[in-house]
């Protein structure tokens, strides 16, 4: 069964409205044949003649004002598409789709959306909490726009990844122990201790920093939710390690934040799909570019 194509429900609305063939002509920018060829062939698609033809006057029938009403609504609608797409092309709105861990959301993304909500309201951006694995697998299958992933990484083919933030691992400790002012391996490593799980970079970035005193210390239990981590020291359960990211306040007077000696930093980085980049989604990624760090 043959199409009705937008350019021949086009020529009947304009015939119609002007109720001649040669003005609908002249207002599509046609010749008269084309105009009549468009209607003949709308007209044999349907079966049914569609205009009437009295006294000079040119009127749509029964049948062509159902279909003109229709028609009407359907050229509304491809052109508020158009409009719409356009809007998104142009980075006036659009939706862009963005992966990270519970970290980056918690502490850095919140900045980066209040800044993108002042000067991009439009721009919607629907976040997954997400491992540096998991997002680095969803941008290459297509089904995200950027990651902010944990550093380093190999190279995926057809990313780009680059550097964003180095943030320092602190040593979160309830406040009413004594610890030292830089906490060693050596002292961490005897403490009860609460870590992420063996699934994230953080993991094996401390377990590597415990290592290297030789130390290999079990902590009481491992979760991958900083926030719940931080309540677990503030109650007296244990300390842990985690990143601080600068202008980041300790949230609870139960617990201390102290240096680490040797220090240890948690890189992250900025991973999206190389080649073009859609308005939108540069947008949100130049206010995340300012929230870079060294």
């Amino acid at each position: 069964m043959r199409e009705i194509s937008l350019d021949r429900l086009r020529t009947l609305v304009a015939v119609a409205d002007r109720g001649s063939f040669a003005d609908a002509a002249r207002a599509l920018h046609l010749a008269p044949p084309t105009v009549s060829l468009h209607i003949a062939e709308l007209e044999d698609r349907i079966g049914a003649p569609l205009l009437s033809r009295k006294r000079g006057h040119v009127g749509p029938t029964a049948i062509g004002e159902v279909l003109l009403e229709r028609a009407r609504r359907l050229l509304a609608d491809a052109e508020q598409a158009l409009d719409d797409i356009q809007r998104q092309v142009e980075g006036l709105e659009g939706r862009v789709r963005l992966g990270a861990s519970t970290g980056v959301i918690a502490h850095l993304l919140p900045r980066a959306l209040e800044v993108l909500r002042k000067d991009h309201p439009a721009i919607d951006v629907q976040i997954a909490v997400l491992t540096s694995q998991e997002t680095l697998s969803r941008l290459a299958d297509g089904t995200l726009d950027i990651g902010l992933v944990a550093l380093p990484q190999p190279p995926v083919a057809k990313l780009a990844i680059k550097p964003w933030r180095r943030d320092p691992v602190m040593a979160f400790v309830p406040a009413h122990w004594r610890c030292p002012a830089r906490v060693t391996p050596e002292w961490l490593a005897a403490q009860p201790l609460i870590l992420n799980d063996a699934t994230t970079r953080l993991s094996r970035l401390t377990g590597e920093w415990f290592a290297s005193a030789g130390h290999h210390p079990a902590p009481r239990i491992q979760l991958n939710y900083n926030d719940a981590i931080k309540s677990l020291v503030a109650a007296g359960y244990g300390a842990t390690l985690l990143p601080h990211e600068a202008a980041t306040p300790v949230p609870d007077s139960r617990m201390v934040m102290r240096p680490l000696r040797p220090a240890l930093w948690r890189r992250l980085g900025i991973a999206y799909r190389a080649g073009y980049v859609e308005r939108s989604t540069q947008h949100v990624l130049d206010v995340l570019w300012g929230l870079r760090s060294t």
